[in-house]
C-alpha cells in the first residue's frame, strides 16, 4: 500500500509541474483598490491553498460546533429512565 501512495504522489506532483510548465502566461487580478500580475499557474495554486486553509477551518469549527450540540448541558437534568 506504500508503494501505491508513493506512485500517487509521484503521479500527482508529475501533473502539477506538468500544469505549471502550460500556465506560465501572466495575468492581472484586481481586488478593490490593489491589482497583482502572476502568472496563472501561482493563482491557481494560491487559490487552491486558500481554499484547502478555509475548507478545513469551516469542517473544524462545525465539528466543535455539533460536538458542543451533542454534549448534554450542565443546568439540565439527566433523562430519566
Amino acid at each position: 500500500m506504500r508503494y501505491l501512495y508513493a506512485a500517487l504522489a509521484i503521479l500527482l506532483t508529475a501533473a502539477v509541474l506538468v500544469f505549471i510548465g502550460q500556465n506560465i502566461g501572466e495575468v492581472t487580478v484586481s481586488y478593490v483598490t490593489m491589482r497583482f500580475t502572476l502568472p496563472l499557474s501561482v493563482l491557481v495554486v494560491l487559490a487552491y491553498v486558500l481554499g484547502m486553509f478555509t475548507g478545513g477551518s469551516l469542517s473544524g469549527l462545525f465539528r466543535s460546533l455539533f460536538r458542543q450540540a451533542a454534549q448534554p448541558k450542565a443546568s439540565e437534568p439527566p433523562p430519566a429512565g
